[in-house]
């Protein structure tokens, strides 16, 4: 994983919102990057904020030496938010029963939670509805005065930021600021935040206080542009040495199901990475995948099994200890994470989160700690 990627993604984001402060999510460890690593390296190249799902993610964060504020959106009304109040982590409030839980949590850790109020503006999932807003007002400015809480934001998520003109953006943007205004008119101070990486690339209307960058701050873009047109770069690379290298007469059935047989005398490489780790068996389905071994793509044959590929390299010199690249920049010709979302009818967020497991070994390039 490439960090200087992504602190390079950061500052085009940076450039990208510069009236805005950046916060860079985090969740599902890092986009499968590694989030403490990653939370380490946007925050040297110009983020302030980081963000992620659970309250475990949050803690993680904190546990790895990350002391930035971090917001934490997704969560059970029942569940234990004492640890992360303690913690200085903020904490999404999407329903009254949350609000009640998180200030109950906060009375018994005597310090007050830092609250970002979601309102439900159009993407239908969490947040509260508009009709319900000022009752969550009411609570919040209850739980304020009582000194249980601080109302830090106001916020909501857009459902179609990856086309910039779509007429729901204007609209939920008018309902998040109905929502922010609310809040002011009731003696509250929050922030506002909308944007996530596309809008951040795009709407630089949508900006106001906070823009939160995702799938962008990985170099994968938003907009599905082609690698080669986009300001941003991949910061993953799905790499694997071969273990066996061998010579197979012709007519050789290769792998399950014997789906591809050998036309010709060739060298088979198989290289340990399959399903498990998040090398789905529907990108081989037409015969299509390819990897980068000695500088050349070679197809892979026969069908992805749980544990390893098989690659035909014809006559090449390919010895075990051989590196094949499966995806990454394209720099060099190798499939993209875009190439292989592409071939499986998914996207890209798909296919770096899918790479999981404690048979994959995490390593960065780029440190600078």
């Amino acid at each position: 994983m490439d960090l200087a990627a992504v602190r390079h993604n950061v500052g085009v984001l940076r450039a990208a919102a510069p009236d805005a402060a950046l916060m860079a999510v985090v969740k599902a460890d890092g986009y499968g990057h590694g989030a403490v690593a990653v939370a380490r390296a946007a925050l040297e190249a110009g983020a302030s904020w980081l963000g992620v799902c659970t309250l475990e993610e949050a803690l993680d964060l904190r546990a790895g030496g990350v002391t930035a504020p971090v917001l934490s959106w997704l969560h059970l009304s029942g569940e234990d938010f004492g640890p992360a109040i303690a913690a200085g982590v903020d904490l999404a409030a999407s329903s009254r029963e949350h609000l009640a839980a998180i200030v109950a949590a906060a009375r018994s850790a005597g310090r007050p939670a830092r609250l970002h109020l979601k309102a439900d503006t159009g993407l239908s999932r969490n947040g509260v509805q508009p009709q319900e807003w000022p009752a969550l007002l009411d609570d919040a400015v209850k739980a304020v005065g009582d000194g249980t809480v601080e109302v830090v934001a106001v916020w909501s998520h857009l459902a179609h930021a990856d086309t910039p003109d779509h007429p729901t953006l204007d609209r939920q943007a008018a309902l998040l600021t109905d929502a922010w205004q609310a809040a002011r008119d009731r003696g509250l101070h929050p922030i506002r935040h909308l944007a996530n990486s596309a809008a951040t690339m795009t709407r630089p209307d949508l900006h106001f206080d906070l823009v939160r960058a995702g799938i962008a701050v990985y170099g994968l873009d938003p907009l599905d542009r082609p690698v080669a047109d986009s300001p941003l770069r991949p910061a993953m690379t799905l790499r694997a040495r071969v273990v066996l290298a061998k010579r197979v007469p012709a007519g050789e059935g290769v792998s399950y199901g014997h789906e591809w047989t050998t036309p010709r005398e060739t060298t088979l490489a198989v290289v340990p990475l399959g399903y498990a780790d998040g090398v789905t068996r529907s990108l081989n389905r037409h015969g299509r995948m390819r990897v980068l071994i000695n500088g050349a793509v070679r197809p892979v044959v026969g069908r992805v099994c749980m544990d390893q590929i098989v690659v035909d390299c014809g006559d090449a010199d390919v010895r075990e200890g051989d590196h094949a690249v499966l995806f990454g920049p394209g720099d060099d010709g190798e499939p993209t994470a875009q190439d292989w979302a592409d071939e499986i009818g998914t996207i890209h967020y798909e296919v770096v989160t899918g790479v999981h497991g404690r048979r994959v070994t995490r390593t960065l390039a780029g440190a600078a700690w």
